[in-house]
C-alpha cells in the first residue's frame, strides 16, 4: 500500500503536492481561493494562475484524489485566511464562487504523506518566505 502511495505521489507535479496538502491542512476549497491562498499566502491577487490551479484540480478529479464537496458549508470555514473569523452564517445553500473540493480517502492518505514527507519541512519556502 505504501508502494503505491509513493508511486502516486511521485507522478504529483508541485501545484498538485501544494493543492493536496493545502486541502488537507485547511479542509475544502475552490480552485479561485487555492489560487490566492495556497497553503496559508495572504493576498488578494492570485500567487499561481487560476488556469493552472483549474488544471491541477481537475487533474486530481481525475486520479480520485479530489472530490466535488458533498456536505453543508453552514458552520464551516469558508478559506483558509484567518478561519476562526470567517465562518459561514447566513445561507447554507449559498456555497460561493466556485465548486468546494475535498479529499477522497485514497487522496488523504496521499495528502497526509505530501504533508510529511514534502510540505511541511519546506513550508517557509514554498510560501516564499
Amino acid at each position: 500500500m505504501s508502494d503505491n502511495i509513493n508511486a502516486v505521489v511521485n507522478q504529483l507535479t508541485d501545484l498538485e503536492k501544494r493543492i493536496l496538502a493545502h486541502i488537507y491542512h485547511y479542509g475544502p476549497d475552490t480552485p479561485w481561493l487555492l489560487a490566492r491562498r495556497l497553503l496559508g499566502a495572504a493576498g488578494w491577487r492570485p500567487i499561481v494562475p487560476e488556469d493552472e490551479v483549474e488544471k491541477a484540480v481537475q487533474h486530481l478529479v481525475q486520479l480520485g484524489l479530489l472530490q466535488e464537496f458533498r456536505g453543508s458549508l453552514k458552520g464551516k470555514v469558508t478559506s483558509s485566511v484567518k478561519p476562526w473569523l470567517k465562518v459561514k452564517q447566513h445561507n447554507p445553500e449559498r456555497r460561493g464562487r466556485g465548486i468546494y473540493y475535498e479529499l477522497t480517502k485514497v487522496g488523504k492518505k496521499v495528502a497526509s504523506e505530501v504533508w510529511k514527507n514534502y510540505v511541511r519541512p519546506n513550508l517557509r519556502k514554498l510560501r516564499g518566505e
